[in-house]
């Protein structure tokens, strides 16, 4: 049996990139843990890292290491929020939310979750979606809700579970939306409203725009899709928003559907660090996010 201390230690480099910033976060001298690994390296009879520079670098050995670390670690922790919480208390799921994806989006998604018999207590973080996948691999999130899978270029070890996918409407305030007659053309010169540039769907829309000939006035792009949609309600120009929310999006903010960018769809992905999701609520979420919300 190897020592779970030592794994955790490398393991923990292999997160940080560095001994001095695994240091620091353990609250350990770098002296120690360099010691640590040595001897996990003893044990298991090959090295698991190398230095360029002043960081250090994964010998494939130690690639294939940092993968079981994370399912370890992973199960670990499941299993001290399974038996620490006192019987009746409610289980959390915590959740990390792009902030790219719509908060209606991640209502509806999330929503089940507090109809379960077994009490779940939800945990919501929103943010940019590098920093969440960085929770995501400390195990301080279970869950990335995003509007993109896992980026190839960001290292952590996680799969991405789809829940669904939308296509895109656009919609505006009724003053607007009544001069837009002849929809998609009526948006040639129109003031309109985009997600900023950390949305998927933002590349899309454009290349969208530029295979119709159209080139509307860009008058705002937004990382939060809650304001942008604020700004479409006030009239300031036309924005886009899933269409399987569309009457909702009509209720909540008095605008009118006014058209389709058909073939442009936004889908919606649940990030976890384990290939097969084990949290009761997380698996409910996945569920009716493809047998009835995305299925409607």
């Amino acid at each position: 049996m190897i020592n779970l201390k030592h794994l955790y230690y490398f393991w923990t480099v292999a997160k940080s990139g560095s001994i001095a910033a695994a240091a620091e976060r353990l609250h350990l001298t770098p002296q120690t843990i360099s010691a640590q690994i040595k001897l996990l390296e003893e044990r298991l009879g090959t090295a698991l890292t190398q230095p360029v520079g002043r960081r250090l670098k994964l010998t494939e050995a130690g690639v294939r290491a940092a993968a079981y670390a994370d399912e370890i670690f992973a199960l670990a922790e499941a299993l001290a929020r399974d038996l620490t919480s006192p019987g009746g208390a409610a289980q959390p799921l915590r959740v990390g939310i792009s902030d790219a994806v719509a908060k209606n989006v991640a209502y509806r998604l999330l929503a089940p979750v507090t109809e379960l018999a077994e009490p779940v207590r939800l945990i919501c973080q929103e943010g940019k979606l590098d920093p969440l996948l960085a929770e995501l691999a400390l195990h301080r999130l279970d869950v990335v809700v995003a509007d993109r899978p896992l980026p190839p270029t960001v290292r952590v070890k996680g799969y991405n579970h789809k829940l669904g996918e939308s296509e895109l409407a656009f919609f505006a305030a009724p003053a607007l939306a009544r001069r837009c007659r002849h929809f998609p053309a009526c948006l040639d010169g129109a003031p309109l409203l985009l997600p900023g540039e950390d949305s998927a769907s933002r590349a899309r829309l454009t290349d969208w725009l530029e295979a119709q000939r159209l080139h509307p006035r860009v008058v705002g792009e937004f990382d939060d899709a809650a304001l942008m949609n604020a700004f479409g309600q006030a009239g300031r120009g036309i924005f886009p928003a899933p269409a399987v929310l569309a009457r909702e999006v009509e209720s909540q903010y008095g605008v009118r559907e006014i058209g389709r960018a058909h073939g442009v769809r936004e889908t919606y992905y649940a990030i976890t660090g384990e290939r097969r999701i084990s949290h009761p609520a997380l698996r409910l979420v996945t569920e009716n996010a493809r047998d009835r919300f995305f299925a409607a």
